[in-house]
């Protein structure tokens, strides 16, 4: 198979069999078009998700470490960019059309997607109207996650101004564990007793990981 035959056959695939019968490489090689200059654009991007650990790490890496590498220019991390972006706001879309914060399995894609790849702590809040359909999702407080950072007010201030009838609360732990740690546990607690004193339920607090997640509901700890 001539270098020409291989750039073309992943879109031929796609076409005529759908994005689901390519391989992350093959995909990946319809979003890149060309290869490198040295080899075909779907050795480029098995090569490319070999370097980076898969596609998650493609996808996650920064314009900055992209541009690193040889045959990578402005307009192929912008492609990878665009690509990631699109996936985020997929989730996103399909979340907002639908009832399904009702359980941390429902909620998970979501949060993973905004919370997996962020490189600083990250406290967060979906708001939730009384149908648990997602009114918005906000963050509303970054860097290390204690009792000291999170202000009670900005939650209650957020809470009321989107007239939210539950709140499911998020944060991220970049070092890739989900364990929740005590300050997690008594800051979840007081926003809890809080927000019951107006009638605004606290269904869940998700911790996302780099692999995995914990939800408060469903270890007990609400």
């Amino acid at each position: 198979m001539n270098s020409n035959s291989k750039n073309n056959l992943p879109r031929e695939r796609i076409i005529s069999r759908g994005a689901e019968a390519l391989t992350d490489a093959e995909l990946i090689a319809v979003v890149l078009r060309t290869g490198n200059g040295k080899c075909s654009v779907v050795d480029f991007a098995e090569q490319l998700l070999k370097q980076f650990g898969g596609l998650r790490g493609l996808l996650n890496a920064g314009e900055e470490q992209l541009m690193l590498i040889n045959g990578l220019g402005t307009a192929k991390v912008a492609a990878l960019q665009s690509t990631r972006a699109l996936g985020t706001r997929y989730l996103r879309a399909a979340c907002e059309r639908r009832d399904i914060f009702n359980s941390s399995a429902s909620v998970r894609p979501y949060l993973q997607s905004q919370l997996c790849a962020r490189y600083q702590e990250i406290f967060a809040v979906l708001l939730l109207d009384s149908q648990n359909r997602l009114i918005q999702y906000r963050e509303l407080f970054f860097g290390t996650i204690d009792s000291a950072c999170i202000h009670p007010r900005e939650v209650l201030r957020c809470v009321i101004e989107h007239n939210a009838g539950a709140v499911i609360f998020a944060h991220n732990h970049p070092s890739g564990m989900a364990e929740p740690s005590q300050d997690d546990i008594d800051v979840t607690l007081k926003l809890k007793r809080l927000l019951s004193e107006i009638g605004v339920r606290v269904l869940d607090h998700i911790i996302v990981g780099s692999k995995e997640i914990t939800s408060f509901a469903d270890r007990g700890l609400l």
